[in-house]
């Protein structure tokens, strides 16, 4: 399978990441080491996970996905050698938040534990820290780096100002920089990525790892009803997404898949890939890994990659719905 670098990271990668922020929330462990197993022998390699998935259900503390992956892992053999592990720190854990080089040294040895492993081959800051110079939260990835604890280092939920500033400050004082950026994007969600993100990654050779690549499942194309949402973990995030606009970026996936025989989601998935992006999905089951695996195999023509763009437009009169972000952490998992 043919894979490319992030950044100038020189960690090379298969074109889909399985996002880890079901792990230790709707999948167990058994169902967990199936999927990563069945990932992994299908040719994959990049797994996207974050210290505090998933602190948002009630009782959960944040780390339970690092720690499942971190058991698979447990097991032996040669997983660890097959796998690049993307992980994230910054968002309010038990023990602190932020990008400060004092609580950066505890959290990577946190991660470390949950995962079984001597090094993260991505860290990424989960969110820009204004409180915290940016001097300093490079420079402590430095540190880390030159440990051997950590092999790059990437970016998540910047502004482009920010991100450009993060840049130019590691040029300017030799520090590590980001290689890679995780924004929010996806087929419904373009405008926060494309209006500058997009621009600047492209000038400074940024591998890019969109997370929600499927909307929250809404571009599987299987929520089409208020039926549809009964009893669905993440009805919340998507309900907003059944409007006129979201229901035309179905229609133009139906109209593809039937022509060349692809799901809605791999064919959302094969549109970030047109993007040049190496898109993030989850899978709670292995039917949901093979289908998302396929995806790898479909390529939109330029002209498939322009139609999906004007169906995806935000029309005259139409406003921009983003689907919600992950529910607050409940006031109970704060202590």
């Amino acid at each position: 399978m043919e894979r490319q670098e992030l950044g100038r990271s020189g960690l090379k990668v298969a074109p889909w990441a399985l996002g880890g922020n079901v792990f230790g929330w709707n999948v167990d462990d058994a169902t967990g080491f199936n999927i990563l197993d069945a990932f992994v022998d299908a040719g994959f390699n990049l797994i996207d996970s974050a210290d505090v998935y998933s602190r948002w259900i009630p009782g959960h503390v944040g780390g339970e996905s690092e720690a499942l992956i971190g058991r698979w892992l447990g097991q032996g053999g040669s997983r660890r050698e097959k796998v690049i592990i993307a992980t994230k720190l910054g968002m309010d854990m038990p023990d602190g938040k932020g990008l400060s080089a004092k609580y950066m040294k505890v959290a990577v040895e946190r991660s470390l534990t949950r995962l079984q492993t001597d090094y993260i081959d991505l860290y990424q800051s989960h969110r820009d820290d204004a409180e915290t110079p940016l001097e300093e939260t490079l420079a402590a990835y430095g540190e880390l780096i030159k440990a051997g604890k950590v092999r790059a280092i990437g970016a998540s939920n910047f502004t482009a100002p920010r991100l450009a500033e993060a840049l130019k400050v590691s040029a300017d004082k030799g520090l590590p920089r980001y290689e890679t950026l995780q924004p929010h994007y996806n087929l419904y969600d373009r405008t926060e990525f494309e209006t500058e993100l997009a621009g600047l990654c492209k000038r400074e050779r940024l591998g890019v790892i969109p997370y929600f690549g499927l909307a929250a499942g809404f571009l599987t194309g299987k929520y089409r009803s208020e039926k549809d949402l009964e009893g669905r973990p993440r009805a919340y995030a998507v309900k907003n997404l059944m409007n006129p606009r979201g229901f035309r970026i179905l229609a133009a996936m139906d109209k593809l898949g039937a022509r060349i025989g692809a799901t809605p989601a791999q064919i959302a998935l094969a549109w970030l890939r047109a993007k040049g992006c190496v898109p993030i999905a989850s899978a709670t089951s292995l039917a949901q890994l093979q289908e998302l695996a396929k995806s790898a195999s479909v390529n939109l023509d330029a002209q498939a990659v322009a139609d999906h763009d004007t169906a995806s437009e935000v029309r005259a009169g139409e406003a921009i719905v983003r689907h919600a972000p992950p529910r607050p952490v409940p006031a109970r998992a704060e202590s």
